[in-house]
């Protein structure tokens, strides 16, 4: 992963995307739906959703895969769920009108979300805050987890990734958001600290639950069989888009390596000594 560099105060510079074939991706409800001349018909209007409730910026979100217990529930009053939305479904608005990142601007936003300046400065520190929760709200949602299992919640998050990278290969919005996404450093910074790493965080922790449970061996680094389990999903949802993701395969990755490739014959009589990993 290369490291962010410093840029100046406004980075969010590039090209933009395509504004060719595009269509629109599957979001979760609540966001983008019951459009009617290509906006929301239930954003406030004007700055009704300017609340003197509102609070200021949340922290950032530092959140692998939900897990079966839910969320920890939100200190403080709560926010304007209208608003929110609004702000969220302007910017993917906006960005399926071909609108890019390089342009968008907090005002332009607020005028298309039907909000002041403030409300949405209450949510978000800066643009790249709002960028990241918008990827959040398009793409499909994280995996809920049980917290406890090893092998099984480690098969969930893999088949996760999976679907994710199907959603990715059908959806030219999602391809071109991205694609500018990762030539502006801070906004790929903040989605890699934020979302990414939350989620191999997870992942890790399912590993070390697993080697706990007996699940898997406890003599091998349990980073290194991270990237063992996530590298090929990776590799073919990120490197190459030709390669088959079908539906079997994060079943056939973990039989594989649990099993080992060693030939049979040579595990049978074996094998070459070796130590720990």
């Amino acid at each position: 992963m290369q490291a962010a560099q410093e840029t100046p105060q406004d980075p969010i510079t590039g090209d933009g995307p395509d504004r060719q074939g595009g269509h629109r991706p599957d979001r979760p409800s609540g966001h983008g739906a019951d459009r009617q001349g290509g906006r929301s018909t239930d954003r406030p209007s004007g700055h009704g959703a300017d609340e003197a409730g509102d609070r200021g910026p949340e922290p950032a979100r530092d959140r692998g895969p939900a897990t079966a217990h839910g969320p920890e529930p939100r200190r403080g009053r709560p926010r304007s769920a209208a608003a929110e939305r609004a702000i969220l479904d302007a910017v993917v608005e906006l960005l399926e009108a071909g609108e890019p990142l390089a342009r968008l601007s907090i005002e332009r936003i607020a005028r298309t979300a039907g909000v002041g300046k403030a409300t949405i400065y209450r949510r978000w520190s800066d643009k790249e805050a709002l960028f990241v929760d918008v990827l959040r709200a398009v793409e499909p949602s994280d995996p809920v987890v049980s917290g406890t299992a090893g092998l099984d919640d480690l098969r969930l998050m893999l088949e996760w990734v999976r679907t994710r990278g199907l959603a990715h290969r059908s959806s030219v919005f999602l391809h071109n958001v991205f694609a500018q996404m990762k030539s502006h450093p801070r906004l790929w910074a903040e989605y890699q600290r934020t979302v990414l790493a939350p989620r191999r965080a997870a992942m890790l922790e399912a590993v070390r639950r697993a080697v706990d449970a007996g699940e898997l061996r406890d003599d091998v680094d349990a980073e290194l069989m991270n990237d063992l389990f996530l590298g090929p999903v990776l590799m073919r949802t990120l490197h190459r888009p030709e390669a088959p993701l079908p539906d079997d395969l994060v079943d056939r990755l973990i039989h594989a390596l649990l099993q080992g490739l060693a030939p049979k014959a040579q595990v049978a009589a074996g094998g070459p000594a070796t130590g720990p990993v």
